[in-house]
């Protein structure tokens, strides 16, 4: 028992972390979360990973929480570059951890919020992310044009077999990749391989709901943004737009829009269809993580299921699922993730 003079440690709060596809709820359950921690004493903040959330400005496009939310709970990483600027992973990955650790010493649970699997997973697993060098890359890929990717992917596999045997060996660009780092690092590529293995203690929530039901919702959140002047902010915006914040979904669309190449009908049409193929996609990345505690997005009691979720990872209940979620997916999944 710690004298009169010693103070107990703090013990850092779970991270929470909600997941899932566009348009599923995240940021409203994250609220309900934050308010409901409040509610019993715990202080909460919203952590943003959605990397073209934090372009300013880019607000309507990317469903970016309102004010009146941000003024509910705090927020973070929210508008914190310029469009003309660039946002990586690596970078996202640098900010997403100090934010998180400066809030849990302070004894603030996180609630990381929002983004495509690898941003959510940049900041709470065990990934690191090698620079690059376009003149090694440029040699590589020259050899695997004049020798065959298969002599490439032959060299991989001597000098680092774990790699080789996550891969596809018909995957000349993961394979130039590989030994790219390779030799940049002195190190097998495989070390930087992304881990299922959480470097900040956390427990992941994902909304999942019908299709038909997760479609509806894409549509109006389509219409709405329409209407609430996505237009205006893209045609605002466009001077601005560096290359990067240019490929968020729905601002090439309407940049077409304003230069005429098409109506608008067909504009919201194929903003809507991009953003369902989009949610494909996240929902096929989030379904490979076995620590995923999957929710019904339509249930009444969501919010209630969400922290019953939490208070029994807060107990450990999880942590065995989560010390064996990498062999999991290695054994189970194979090919490189």
């Amino acid at each position: 028992m710690p004298s009169a003079t010693e103070s107990t440690p703090l013990v850092a709060p779970r991270l929470v972390s909600i997941v899932g596809p566009t348009a599923s709820g995240k940021t409203g359950l994250g609220i309900a979360i934050a308010r409901r921690l409040a509610e019993r004493g715990e202080r909460a903040h919203i952590v943003n990973a959605d990397a073209y959330q934090m372009y300013r400005g880019m607000d309507i496009g990317t469903a970016k929480a309102s004010d009146e939310e941000q003024a509910a709970v705090p927020h973070h990483l929210l508008d914190v570059i310029d469009p003309s600027d660039t946002m990586t992973v690596a970078r996202f990955q640098q900010m997403a951890r100090h934010v998180i650790s400066e809030l849990q010493s302070q004894g603030i649970r996180p609630i990381l919020v929002g983004g495509s699997g690898l941003y959510a997973r940049a900041a709470i697993d065990d990934i690191s992310f090698p620079g690059t060098d376009p003149q090694v890359r440029a040699r590589l890929e020259e050899r695997a044009r004049t020798e065959g990717a298969g002599a490439l992917f032959a060299e991989l596999a001597q000098r680092d077999p774990e790699a080789a045997a996550r891969m596809d060996p018909h995957n000349p660009r993961r394979t130039v990749r590989a030994l790219e780092v390779i030799e940049l690092t002195g190190r097998p590529y495989s070390a930087s391989l992304p881990r299922y293995r959480y470097v900040i203690p956390s427990v992941q929530i994902g909304l999942d709901l019908p299709r038909e039901d997760l479609d509806a919702r894409i549509d109006g959140r389509t219409r709405r943004m329409f209407d609430e002047g996505f237009i205006d902010e893209v045609e605002r915006l466009r001077p601005h737009l560096g290359m990067t914040a240019a490929r968020a979904l729905g601002y090439q669309q309407v940049i077409d829009y304003l230069d005429g190449l098409r109506d608008l009908d067909e504009t919201m049409a194929d903003v809507a269809q991009k953003t369902r193929r989009l949610a494909r996609k996240q929902m096929g990345w989030f379904g490979r993580d076995p620590r995923i505690h999957w929710l019904q997005a339509l249930n009444p009691r969501l919010v209630d299921n969400a922290m019953a979720v939490i208070d029994v990872a807060d107990q450990g209940g999880y942590d065995h699922i989560d010390m064996h979620a990498d062999e999991y997916v290695q054994h189970h999944l194979g090919a490189l993730h």
